[in-house]
């Protein structure tokens, strides 16, 4: 995305944030850095509007000028998203930390505190109905175009829409006789990873690749032609999918992130264990993995009544020898044996206390005697 340059921040203390901020360039991305700098400008651009006097770290206070920075991004005309907020917090916080130990000042770490940080909203899954799900995969084949086929493919493969505009002209690998997979670039996590995939998915990588021959811009290794920029590409492909939307009438709200939790919910529901499901979607945490698959009513009771027919938790009930007790020493063995049997079930149906106690400690007692009787010898 072409941005236009910003002119820099008069403030004596912003070279102080830049060279903070310049001591994590070694380790973050682009985009990490760029969000580091807008916050220490949000901040230092506060700072100067609302108490202008303070021109040095030292005079920084966390009453008023933090609590104060703080109160100022609640009171926005467009407030900021919980989410949003916490990283702005997050980033300010990491500066100070680095400001605390490059410039010798501790009362620095201490200026945001951890119960300045609201609780995080629970994000709930959002995938689509079932009735959006068959309109959009319909209006996309009817539609056969650049567009069509790239949410078509993000559909079936549950990638992220970043991913799939990384994607090189040989994602598509044979992993076997008849077998196929999508490598898949590093994406957000910093994780690459092989998605199989099955003839239909096959089928719009090539159609992809055909758009791709047809495209004037000079060849680049990727299978989505870029006019600009990445970031232009995606804004271009969401453009394209709020149309669609809007052509068959249902919400312009639906983003294509809710292609990836359609693909992750209909993957569990299919049987997909949960750890696969994390190696498919690139997850590196369970929890994250939890925010994509919506459990409905009817799952539930699915896995009730499947619980209920095959109650693989219970532990076998030990059975009666059904043989006819022999004569002699061993049929003294089986006996001491059956009474074994009797008094366990019956201790079994108990409930926890002294009656039950007293009766493992019997059955113990019983576990000795057979073994002190398998060592008698018959005359």
């Amino acid at each position: 995305m072409n941005r236009a340059r910003r002119p820099p921040l008069q403030h004596p203390l912003a070279p102080v944030f830049d060279r903070a901020v310049d001591s994590f360039s070694v380790a973050l991305s682009p985009d990490t850095i760029r969000h580091y700098r807008g916050t220490a400008r949000n901040f230092l651009r506060f700072l100067g509007l609302a108490y202008p006097q303070v021109n040095g770290l030292e005079q920084l206070r966390r009453e008023p000028h933090i609590l104060g920075w703080m109160s100022h991004l609640r009171s926005k005309v467009r407030p900021l998203s919980t989410a949003s907020y916490i990283n702005q917090l997050i980033a300010l916080r990491s500066l100070f930390n680095e400001l605390a130990w490059s410039e010798e000042l501790a009362e620095l770490v201490r200026l945001i505190r951890r119960e300045d940080f609201p609780r995080p909203p629970q994000r709930l899954p959002r995938p689509l109905t079932l009735q959006q799900d068959q309109l959009l995969q319909q209006e996309f084949r009817r539609r056969n175009d650049l567009g069509g086929n790239v949410f078509l493919l993000l559909r079936h493969t549950g990638m992220r829409i970043g991913e799939c505009a990384d994607l090189s002209c040989d994602c598509l690998r044979s992993t076997g006789s008849e077998q196929w997979a999508i490598h898949v670039p590093l994406g957000k996590l910093k994780t690459e990873r092989m998605v199989p995939v099955d003839f239909c998915a096959c089928e719009l990588v090539q159609r992809l690749a055909f758009f791709r021959s047809r495209d004037p811009l000079p060849a680049d290794g990727r299978l989505l032609a870029r006019a600009s920029s990445k970031e232009a590409l995606v804004r271009q492909l969401r453009d394209y999918l709020h149309q669609v939307c809007h052509t068959l009438g249902l919400s312009t709200r639906i983003v294509p992130h809710q292609l990836r939790h359609t693909y992750a919910t209909e993957m569990l529901r299919a049987g997909v264990s949960f750890p696969v499901l994390m190696k498919l979607l690139g997850h590196t945490s369970p929890d994250m993995t939890m925010r994509y698959v919506d459990v409905a009513l009817t799952d539930l009771q699915r896995e009730y009544q499947l619980a209920r027919s095959r109650p693989r938790h219970l532990v076998p009930q030990p059975k009666v020898p059904s043989t006819r007790i022999r004569a002699g020493l061993q049929g003294v063995i089986d006996s001491l044996l059956a009474a074994q049997h009797v008094l366990e079930m019956f201790r079994r149906v108990l409930p926890h206390g002294h009656s039950r106690a007293r009766l493992d400690r019997l059955s113990n007692r019983l576990t000795k005697i057979v073994s002190e009787t398998r060592k008698l010898r018959t005359p």
